[in-house]
């Protein structure tokens, strides 16, 4: 069982910067890969960035310059920094850990609001 807790959400004017964490309750090196996925209201959750075992990174095309997710092993906690924010951004913003078994968990999720 994977234990994934969320942090660093708020509300922050267009333009400004947040940086989520994702704290995990085993050692995210056996992750074979995490990510973080948002879900806007009336939306589908979407992902929003990836990291794999081996560190490869993607994003999605609409947060591609603006996010850059990281991984710190020692301390088990994933992050997203996001910079130049948009309203549209506004979302609840989940973390996600699939094991190497297959097995998925995600977190409760933190709300980002993003003013214009």
């Amino acid at each position: 069982q994977v234990q994934l807790v969320e942090s660093g959400g708020g509300l922050v004017q267009a333009g400004g910067s947040l940086r989520l964490s994702c704290a995990a309750s085993v050692n995210i090196f056996s992750a074979s890969y995490m990510a973080w996925h948002r879900q806007a209201p009336g939306k589908q959750r979407e992902l929003v960035a990836i990291v794999t075992s081996s560190g490869r990174t993607d994003y999605a095309d609409s947060m591609k310059g603006r996010v850059t997710i990281s991984r710190d092993n020692a301390k088990n906690t994933l992050s997203l920094e996001m910079d130049s924010l948009k309203p549209e951004d506004t979302a609840i913003y989940y973390c996600y850990f699939l094991t190497v078994y297959g097995g998925g968990y995600w977190g409760q999720g933190t709300q980002v609001t993003v003013s214009s």
